[in-house]
């Protein structure tokens, strides 16, 4: 199977920062592209879209206007919105440096638009446009400004619109520069998404977030290196995940082996099987601690047993007695983790069973937390030398990477995927999915899907469905990956029957059992 490029590669979903943004500018300002016509473009384009919207514009606008290029792109789209008819009015919070923005503004001027000299009124109900600093700021901004437009935000008696970055809010770490930020209802993204913009720190900033597209050309975006997608629901209608033969049998539709559960968190192994089972796969096994064994066949008959797990005296489960008297090479895809507790004797005498595994390895929860404690720590990764998978949430990435330093989970994921040659999903709300060479960021989930015994359910499912794309090769990139936790994701939006783990795994069998079970567009 050779790698797929997915999703496919086009300014609505590269992800850049900032320096990316400036060099790509700086290329077509080279090749010949006039600087009036690329901030004609970008203000075009956001008036276009605002005219879309004309319910938010029915009170008058009012644009902030930067010192900078920003400001000629609010003073363009000022402009286009006063000769449509709107009541427009302008207001300069800090002296224009650039000639090109003082010349929009003089024309402003002179066709009728009013030029505040004092701050508008934060109570009316105008649209503010936040046209102050784009993607070049770099450093805190006035507070007073900032006071201004949100207290506009809280009182919501018209909406704040920011052009490409929220005033105040660092386009490459999506964090104030100093204690807060512009609170905007949208924010329109100019050319390609900013970095900071899809972080979790910046969603309490951005509002909802919106592509406008000014044309930069495809050959320049595919020289981009390691490149970063943002990927939305609406990616799956291209996810092109190969269908089964209508003749192949269970051993052909994957063969997946999990590991999971303890006394202590006997309900982390019955969500990961779930997970497994909603996946599609021809064939599950398990080893279970003896407690759920012995009541596995009740919930989930089609599980085949492989072994039972023995507890500690603090009732974590000990792999090595069950490790020890299996031959990993029959499975297609292995899990590790959900539930199992610490045990580091246990993982000492377990860990090179799993090292040695040439299938895929996905480890997850209190199996990361063992590697963190252990002698070897995270140089288990480069230990082993096959595909390995993992799906650390914050704290537990910290720990397995404590010397692990950057701005952002982007680059964090990145880099630790670099180092130890592995494929990373780090949880959170927008979700980060790299390898050594590119990163899926997901974006827009649903915040209300963040609940106990998802990571249970997404580890299962991974491992089937991983399962099943390995009978059809001996190895499954990462955009594959980044695709089935986007599936598990978009089955918690999609759950009307509740937000817990379990409803989630029954959603999840309904999407991948529909017709379009595995080719959903």
């Amino acid at each position: 199977m050779n790698e797929i490029v997915w999703p496919t590669i086009d300014s609505k979903h590269l992800i850049v920062d900032s320096m990316q943004m400036l060099k790509l500018e700086k290329e077509m300002f080279s090749d010949g592209m006039p600087q009036e016509a690329l901030m004609e473009k970008a203000g075009i384009q956001i008036s276009r879209w605002l005219l879309k919207k004309k319910p938010l514009l029915k009170h008058g606008i009012t644009v902030f206007i930067g010192p900078g290029h920003n400001g000629g792109d609010g003073a363009v789209i000022a402009r286009e919105l006063f000769l449509k008819g709107f009541l427009v009015k302008v207001w300069c919070p800090f002296p224009i440096k650039k000639t090109l923005t003082i010349n929009h503004v003089n024309y402003l001027t002179s066709i009728g638009v009013t030029k505040l000299v004092e701050p508008p009124d934060a109570n009316g109900k105008e649209l503010w446009i936040d046209a102050v600093f784009g993607n070049n700021q770099k450093r805190k901004v006035d507070n007073t400004l900032i006071k201004l437009f949100n207290q506009k935000f809280y009182n919501k008696y018209g909406k704040v619109i920011s052009i490409d970055i929220p005033t105040g809010l660092c386009p490459d770490k999506g964090e104030p520069f100093l204690g807060n930020a512009v609170k905007a209802d949208h924010t329109l993204a100019i050319g390609l998404h900013k970095i900071g913009l899809t972080q979790d720190s910046a969603l309490p900033f951005i509002g909802e977030l919106h592509h406008i597209d000014i044309g930069v050309p495809i050959y320049k975006l595919l020289k981009i290196e390691k490149k970063v997608f943002k990927v939305t629901y609406k990616d799956l209608k291209n996810i092109d995940l190969p269908s089964l033969p209508k003749n192949s049998n269970k051993y052909k539709r994957g063969r997946t082996l999990l590991i999971a559960g303890s006394e202590k968190y006997p309900g982390a192994a019955y969500l990961a099987l779930k997970g497994a089972i909603s996946s599609g796969a021809g064939f599950i096994s398990a080893v279970l601690p003896e407690l759920v064994a012995e009541s596995i066949w009740q919930v989930a008959p089609e599980i085949v047993l492989k072994g039972t797990m023995q507890s500690n005296q603090n009732g974590n489960a000990s792999l090595y007695s069950a490790l020890k008297n299996i031959d990993l090479s029959a499975f297609d895809s292995v899990a590790v983790g959900p539930g199992i507790g610490i045990d580091n004797d246990d993982w000492q005498k377990s860990k090179d069973y799993l090292i040695s595994y040439g299938g895929l390895l996905i480890l997850d929860a209190d199996a990361l937390n063992r590697i963190s404690e252990s002698k070897l720590g995270s140089k288990f990764f480069l230990e082993r030398k096959f595909n390995t998978w993992i799906t650390p949430h914050s704290k537990e990435f910290r720990r397995l990477f404590p010397d692990m330093k950057s701005d952002t989970n982007l680059r964090l994921a990145g880099d630790a995927a670099k180092e130890f040659n592995i494929s990373i999903l780090l949880k959170g709300a927008n979700s980060v999915i790299a390898n050594n060479k590119k990163a899926w960021q997901i974006f827009g989930t649903d915040s209300h899907t963040a609940r106990a015994g998802l990571g249970d359910l997404l580890t299962g499912f991974l491992a089937g469905i991983s399962a099943i794309d390995l009978t059809f090769s001996r190895n499954v990139p990462t955009d594959f990956f980044a695709k089935y936790v986007l599936l598990h994701s978009f089955a918690a939006s999609k759950c009307k029957t509740g937000s817990n783990a379990s409803a989630i795994g029954d959603e999840l069998s309904k999407i991948m059992r529909n017709g379009k079970t595995r080719q959903i567009s």
